[in-house]
């Protein structure tokens, strides 16, 4: 579902015992619990984000 604008994210692992920056970056993509997907727009700082918790989510 990635169209030229947007990337669709999915959280496939839970960032408890990550480090405090890293889970506040889920909940800064908007994702909460395990399997939750956001759709954002493609912009280097979500790009950034991503990139930064990768071990995390799965990009769909």
């Amino acid at each position: 579902m990635t169209t030229a604008n947007t990337l669709t994210i999915k959280l496939v692992r839970s960032p408890i015992g990550c480090r405090e920056d890293h889970r506040a970056t889920v909940r800064g993509l908007g994702l909460r619990k395990i399997n939750s997907v956001s759709v954002l727009q493609d912009t280097p700082a979500v790009r950034g984000m991503i990139n930064k918790i990768s071990y995390l989510l799965q990009v769909i």
